[in-house]
């Protein structure tokens, strides 16, 4: 297997937290959400991981628990693209890069090597961790062709009529081959409906290389789940609990 690292993205201030606190650092069980995410990442093989910090930084540095970690700061917060840019030193130029959410406390190790397992055996450059889920929303797409290939990740706010119909979502998880993950962020422009840097755009540019991009679909979206809210929070608490 290629070295593999990671990076959290961990910058966002969580404002429907209803809190003065960063939203990765609310706990479950004792730790903190993106305590979580560490765990999975590392239980997946990844030697190295990196927080893309932003909002109250200094809080999320003291208060995870994961100690091994590398931090980056993202001092304003333009997107997911920019937020890995953000990292740039840290990915060096082998092996692969998975990338993560700190609010995603659910997301397993298991998952993971399942989506390195898929990633590894097709050949695929990057793979996007996917999940059908019944009310997709807000939620940016995959598109797949007649065949059920991959063609693009579109977001909500920037897809058709007709990609708006898909009910497989991009949880923005990825894992992706670094070397190439490097050249396309170079290539990524803020040409959409936010003004802001996408990872997904990268899928794009890579494809367009003639390389190999796909998405693991999950048939539960359990594991993608982010926390948004204090709701949000307790529904996860409870199926942490439940898993024992």
């Amino acid at each position: 297997m290629s070295r593999r690292k990671a990076v959290i993205l961990a910058a966002g201030k969580g404002t429907r937290m209803k809190s003065d606190l960063p939203k990765v650092v609310h706990r479950i069980e004792g730790k903190c959400l993106v305590d979580y995410v560490v765990e999975a990442a590392r239980g997946a093989g990844a030697e190295d991981v990196c927080l893309v910090v932003g909002y109250k930084h200094e809080i999320v540095e003291h208060e995870i628990a994961s100690r091994d970690v590398s931090f980056v700061l993202q001092p304003e917060q333009l997107g997911t693209g920019h937020a890995v840019k953000c990292a740039r030193e840290f990915l060096g130029n082998e092996g692969q890069t998975l990338i993560l959410f700190g609010d995603t406390p659910l997301i397993t190790a298991r998952t993971l090597k399942q989506l390195s397992e898929y990633h590894e055996k097709n050949g695929n450059t990057v793979t996007v961790l996917s999940a059908k889920v019944d009310d997709p929303t807000g939620y940016g797409r995959i598109i797949r062709d007649e065949v059920g290939a991959f063609v693009k990740s579109v977001e909500h706010k920037d897809a058709s009529e007709e990609e708006l119909l898909s009910h497989e979502i991009n949880s923005g998880m990825y894992l992706f081959d670094t070397a190439e993950l490097k050249a396309a962020l170079d290539l990524i422009r803020p040409n959409n409906a936010q003004g802001e840097y996408y990872l997904p755009d990268t899928l794009t540019i890579i494809k367009e290389k003639g390389l190999k991009v796909d998405a693991y679909a999950l048939d539960d979206a359990t594991d993608i789940s982010g926390v948004n809210d204090q709701d949000q929070l307790a529904q996860a608490a409870e199926i942490i609990k439940g898993r024992g």
